[in-house]
């Protein structure tokens, strides 16, 4: 794909990610970003069929070598000027160590590089979630290690030692929480070159990711949840695309 059109990054082949995508990158140049090559095929081929300009790009969020080259192939196409990014392994679907890596280590990184190329005016979103409010309180320090903490020393942190984390439920609640954090950290650096990033944490969205958590070992846990919430019902991909753009 050859294109001189501003370029949406979304990392993260799924229904959330894609939702924000057709809200908001019909006319630019999107590349899709995800550790499976499948992935990031069967997305773009959807999107190809409903008119988009889609790239594939295979992308390992836990590694920065391979942020960094997702976001150079991005540039090669043109400006980034919108990050979407949906990436990120559930309690059912990875250790802890995985999880903080992926979701934690790995958000803060994609923010990080891509807030040094961003274009003025850009935008940015990441998806957190509602998890990351369930657990007790952090202390305000803790908190603000989680804001400021240099990325390549956050897995360093204390509170992210294995004694202190209780299990892959706890460690994706401290990575949705970090993830908050970030986004209020990066968006000053984001601010000085003209550009702002924001957080969305969903409730329960139906996606592969939290069908696997539905069908897991906290499947009746969700189910009580949605029979209590409202709306009685869980959120769909689209109602947050419509959120976001």
């Amino acid at each position: 794909m050859v294109t001189n059109k501003e370029v949406v990054l979304l990392c993260g082949a799924g229904q959330i990610g894609m939702a924000i995508a057709r809200r908001v990158g019909f006319g630019k140049a999107i590349l899709v970003a995800d550790k499976s090559p499948d992935n990031a095929e069967a997305i773009a081929a959807t999107m190809r069929n409903a008119g988009f300009d889609v790239e594939p790009h295979e992308m390992d969020l836990s590694d920065r070598a391979s942020i960094v080259n997702a976001i150079s192939r991005a540039r090669e196409l043109g400006p980034i000027t919108t990050l979407i990014n949906a990436a990120g392994v559930s309690p059912s679907q990875a250790p802890i160590e995985t999880i903080l890596q992926v979701d934690l280590y790995g958000t803060a990184v994609l923010l990080e590089e891509v807030g040094r190329v961003i274009a003025p005016g850009g935008v940015g979103v990441t998806i957190s979630s509602q998890s990351g409010k369930r657990m007790p309180q952090l202390t305000p320090e803790e908190d603000r290690q989680l804001a400021t903490t240099r990325t390549e020393d956050l897995l360093s942190l204390p509170l992210l030692q294995p004694e202190n984390v209780r299990d892959t439920l706890h460690a994706y609640q401290l990575a949705k929480r970090c993830n908050e954090k970030r986004v209020m950290f990066e968006a000053v650096r984001w601010g000085e070159r003209g550009a702002r990033v924001n957080s969305i944490s969903p409730g329960i969205i139906v996606t592969p990711l939290a069908l696997d958590e539905f069908n897991g070992p906290r499947g009746d846990f969700y189910k009580n949840m949605f029979a209590k919430c409202p709306a009685q019902r869980p959120g769909t991909a689209d109602e947050v695309g419509a959120l976001a753009e």
